[in-house]
């Protein structure tokens, strides 16, 4: 009999097994797939090994800064700083027709920006980043507020508003063209306030000390592992039962699945909305370093539309005019630089799109996408002749790795902040619980177990 049953081993499920297993507690994590990590892990192919799901992590502080979430998780996991051999951004930049903002970890970098780009919106963006850094954004009983209005509220200019949403969008919302107020500040603070970092070897390395925690603090991994439903008896959870029809008893039930897929493995039709909102990624490998070609920027958020619009593209495989460039590079490494230059481009994709697609036509959709992401980018003609090797995937690539349904990477617009579910003892964890990003979701892991299941 186990304390907890913890299903799933991405970020939130093992920060959680962690936290539980440190005060005693019985526990086990389940994990359908060969490698932890959930939607931000890791793959091998034909030789070169590739991060998925991180761009960076969010947060960035340096050792010891008090009271900022990386420092809170670390200590409730007790994780010192330098174990986590972090390497911060050299500068982002959100990159608008005739507009662009850049920074870097802090502050006061995109204050300027928006000074130089938006003079007459300074003041206004001041105050907002004041509201936000006061604004408690971590209630659990906090209800919806549009971050929109909130946001109109400071700052007058739609260019300005929707260059602010680009990065918080693309980096934790599950709601299209808006976002949940607390979110929206959970997320400006993390890519504007802190900021960006990466493990200087990739997210296998985090994944790695966050396994010998679980393993140094005696809880049990079971790899392939998946979990067909949750055992009820009277409403309340007695276990799971696995694919291969084992059953594992339990007193508790901690889930990162998603809110609708727990819902469906209580043998509940959900309540909460399933998320429409999914990616598509390439991966490109070049024969140079990227500030070979002039290409400077850590991230860049970049929308090549008259308006950003943040919505599933109905009908569509992918909406290449707004997205995400990662160049893992220019991250600022100490003695472990990137082999090769790598550009990785992010844009949102339609789940039903792709689906319907027979093998031949999936193959060649990737290949389109790869070509329109660097043609609407602009990359194209100083991308060109220096690709050695590319790959890609797409939201049926998400559904596989995560069991979201529609490949939603945020998972649902609906999110449960303190986790409860309807049987009295399963909790939910990590996406659909509202906290946001890797931090977040750690963050998550440890909160709905200090919250539920200390007792």
């Amino acid at each position: 009999m186990y304390d907890c049953i913890i299903i799933g081993a991405g970020m939130s499920g093992l920060a959680a097994g962690i936290r539980l297993a440190h005060f005693g507690k019985k526990v086990v994590i389940l994990e359908r797939h060969a490698i932890p990590g959930g939607l931000n892990s890791h793959y091998s192919k034909d030789g070169r090994r590739f991060d998925v799901g991180l761009h960076a992590m969010t947060n960035f502080v340096p050792r010891g800064t008090k009271g900022a979430p990386l420092s809170k998780l670390l200590r409730q996991l007790r994780i010192d700083h330098n174990e986590l051999d972090l390497v911060e951004q050299g500068f982002s930049s959100i990159d608008f027709p005739g507009r662009k903002i850049r920074w870097t970890n802090g502050m006061g970098m995109m204050v300027d920006e928006v000074a130089r780009e938006f003079p007459t919106q300074v003041d206004g963006f001041r105050r907002l980043v004041a509201h936000v850094q006061g604004y408690e954004d971590t209630a659990l009983d906090a209800p919806y507020l549009s971050s929109r209005e909130v946001v109109a509220g400071f700052i007058s200019d739609p260019t300005l508003i929707d260059m602010i949403f680009c990065p918080v969008m693309y980096y934790g919302s599950a709601v299209e063209d808006d976002m949940d107020f607390s979110q929206f500040c959970i997320m400006f603070k993390a890519v504007f306030s802190e900021g960006f970092c990466r493990p200087q070897i990739g997210v296998r390395h985090l994944l790695r000390l966050l396994q010998h925690r679980v393993k140094e603090a005696g809880a049990e991994v079971k790899m392939r592992t998946g979990v067909k439903r949750i055992l009820l008896k009277d409403g309340v959870a007695t276990g799971v039962e696995l694919d291969n029809g084992e059953v594992l008893e339990g007193k508790a039930v901690l889930s990162s699945a998603g809110v609708v897929e727990t819902s469906m493995l209580l043998g509940e039709t959900p309540k909460q909305r399933p998320g429409m909102l999914s990616f598509v990624e390439t991966l490109l490998v070049l024969d140079t370093m990227p500030k070979d070609l002039g290409i400077d920027e850590t991230i860049s958020f970049y929308c090549r539309s008259e308006r950003f619009n943040y919505r599933r593209p109905a009908g569509r495989t992918v909406d290449p005019s707004s997205g995400v460039i990662c160049i893992p590079n220019n991250f600022q490494f100490r003695d472990k630089p990137l082999a090769e230059g790598i550009i990785r481009f992010t844009c949102l994709a339609d789940y039903e799109a792709w689906s319907i697609l027979n093998k031949p036509e999936y193959a060649q959709a990737k290949k389109d996408f790869i070509r329109a992401q660097m043609e609407t980018t602009g990359l194209a003609s100083k991308l060109d002749g220096h690709i050695v090797y590319e790959d890609a995937f797409s939201p049926l690539t998400v559904k596989k790795f995560t069991s979201h349904v529609n490949g939603a990477i945020y998972g649902s617009p609906d999110k449960i902040k303190d986790g409860r579910t309807t049987a009295p003892n399963v909790f939910l964890c990590g996406t659909d619980q509202g906290f946001l990003g890797i931090i977040g979701a750690l963050l998550s892991g440890i909160s709905m177990s200090n919250f539920h299941l200390m007792k």
